[in-house]
C-alpha cells in the first residue's frame, strides 16, 4: 500500500513538472477538483516556480499512513530553492490535498556563535495526545529553579525548529535561550503532523500550545512563576487568545506578532513585493489575493464552505470555519485585558509584519502599561536574522541566525520575569 502511494505522488509531482495539468488533475478528489481547476493548478505552479526557479529533482519521498489515509512528503530542489510537497492522498488513492512549503536549506545548520553546547542538555518529547507532537526539551545543565519559554510557529506547516529556506528560528532561540539558563520547549506544527482534522486555528495552533505549556509546568526544576509563551508571527497572533485562557502562563513575547487577519497582511505583502520586485504576474497575484479576502470576509461565509487559497499560497482549499475562527478578533485588545508582562520584539525590516501597522497597533494598544516592554531592530527581518536594504524572500535562503541581540533580550526580560509582577 505504501509503494503504491509513494509512486501515485511521485507520478503526481512529474505530471505537474510536465505540465500535464490534465493528468494531474485525473488523481484529484471531487473537492480537489473544485479547489484547484486546471487553469489555478497551472497558475499555482508558475508562481513557484517564479519565486524557486525551474525544477530540477526530487530529492525523497517520505510516506506518513494517517489511518487509512496518507500524507506524502516529497522533498524537492529548484534553481533558487529547496522546496517540501506535502500530497494527501484518501482511503481510495486519490489526492485529497496539495501544498508547497520552503524545504529545508539549512541542512548545513551548524550552531551559532553564541551557543554554549556545555551550558545545556536536550531530551524528545512528545507533546500532547490527540495527536502526539513530537518536540525536544532543551534545559540549561545542572540548573535549579530555571525559567522556560515554549516556542509557538508562525504560518504554515512549520517543523519544531522553524526552518525558514536556510534558517532554523527555533533552533536558534533553544540553543542561544538555554545558554543563558533559560529553558525551552519546541514542538512540531499539527498541520506537519496530522493535518486531518484541523479546521481551525484553535485546532491547528492552540491545542498543542496548551498542552506545550502543560508538560512544561509539570518539570520539576521549572519555576512556575516564569513560564512563558514566545510566540513568532501567527504565534504571536494568537499569544493573547492562548494567554487569556491558561493561568499557567506568566508572561509573553510577541516576535514580529500580527495583529492583522491573513487576508489582510497577504494582500499587503504583495504589494510591497510589486513595488520591490516587479515582472509580469504580479498584477494577477495581488488581484487573486484581493478575491481571497473578499471570499474570507463574505457575511455569508458559513463554516462548511470551502474557501481557496490565492496560489502564492498553494492554492489548497481551507475550510470557511478556519477565518470565522478569528473573525472579529484583535489580539492587540485582547492583550490589554491581560495582566501578565508582555514583551514585544519587532525587526525594523520585516515586510510581513510591520511597524506602521501591527508594531504600531501593539504600542497603540499596550503603551500605557508598566509591565509592557518594546525593542525594534533596525537591520532585522521577520525571522530576526539581520540584513541591509529592502528585505526580500531570497534573504532567507542565505545561511545565518536570529541575531544575538534579540537572544539576550529576550532571556533578560524571562529571567527577570518574577519581579516584574
Amino acid at each position: 500500500r505504501d509503494d503504491l502511494v509513494h509512486e501515485r505522488a511521485r507520478a503526481l509531482v512529474n505530471q505537474i513538472v510536465a505540465k500535464d495539468w490534465e493528468g494531474a488533475i485525473a488523481s484529484f478528489d471531487d473537492r480537489m477538483r473544485l479547489a484547484l481547476p486546471r487553469e489555478k493548478l497551472a497558475a499555482t505552479w508558475d508562481n513557484v516556480t517564479k519565486n524557486a526557479g525551474a525544477f530540477l529533482r526530487i530529492d525523497g519521498v517520505e510516506v506518513k499512513p494517517r489511518g487509512d489515509a496518507h500524507v506524502v512528503l516529497v522533498k524537492a530542489t529548484f534553481e533558487r530553492a529547496p522546496l517540501l510537497l506535502r500530497i494527501a492522498i484518501d482511503a481510495r488513492g486519490q489526492v485529497a490535498g496539495l501544498f508547497v512549503s520552503p524545504g529545508d536549506a539549512a541542512g548545513s545548520w551548524q550552531p551559532p556563535p553564541y551557543a554554549d553546547a556545555n551550558a545545556f542538555e536536550e531530551k524528545a518529547v512528545t507533546v500532547g495526545t490527540t495527536p502526539g507532537l513530537p518536540g525536544t526539551w532543551t534545559t540549561p545543565k545542572g540548573a535549579k529553579n530555571y525559567p522556560a519559554v515554549v516556542l509557538v510557529h508562525g504560518s504554515g506547516p512549520n517543523d519544531q525548529d522553524e526552518t525558514i529556506g536556510a534558517l532554523k528560528v527555533f533552533k536558534d532561540l533553544a540553543y542561544g535561550l538555554a545558554s543563558h539558563g533559560v529553558a525551552v520547549l519546541r514542538y512540531e506544527k499539527r498541520t506537519r503532523v496530522d493535518p486531518a482534522g484541523v479546521r481551525t486555528q484553535k485546532e491547528e495552533v492552540e491545542d498543542g500550545a496548551h498542552a506545550a505549556i502543560a508538560l512544561v509546568a509539570s518539570q520539576p526544576d521549572v519555576d512556575k512563576k516564569r513560564v512563558v509563551l514566545v510566540g513568532h508571527s501567527q504565534g504571536g497572533y494568537l499569544a493573547p487568545r492562548i494567554a487569556r485562557s491558561d493561568p499557567a502562563i506568566k508572561g509573553i513575547v510577541l516576535l514580529a506578532g500580527s495583529t492583522r487577519p491573513l487576508e489582510d497582511s497577504l494582500v499587503a505583502q504583495l504589494r510591497y513585493l510589486a513595488s520591490a520586485q516587479p515582472g509580469d504576474g504580479v498584477a494577477d497575484a495581488i488581484a487573486d489575493a484581493e478575491r481571497f479576502r473578499k471570499d474570507v470576509q463574505s457575511p455569508t461565509l458559513k463554516p462548511e464552505d470551502n474557501v481557496s487559497l490565492p496560489s502564492a499560497l498553494g492554492g489548497a482549499s481551507i475550510p470557511g470555519a478556519y477565518f470565522l475562527d478569528v473573525r472579529g478578533y484583535r489580539p492587540e485588545k485582547v492583550a490589554a485585558q491581560l495582566t501578565i508582562p508582555v514583551l514585544v520584539l519587532q525587526g525594523e525590516r520585516d515586510y510581513q509584519v510591520t511597524m506602521t501597522e501591527d508594531f504600531a497597533a501593539w504600542k497603540a494598544a499596550l503603551g500605557k502599561r508598566t509591565n509592557a516592554t518594546w525593542k525594534t531592530y533596525p537591520a532585522l527581518n521577520h525571522a530576526f536574522t539581520a540584513g541591509t536594504g529592502p528585505c526580500l524572500p531570497a534573504e532567507y535562503m542565505k545561511p545565518s541566525h536570529v541575531d544575538e541581540k534579540v537572544i539576550a533580550d529576550v532571556a533578560d526580560w524571562v529571567t527577570r520575569l518574577a519581579a516584574a509582577r
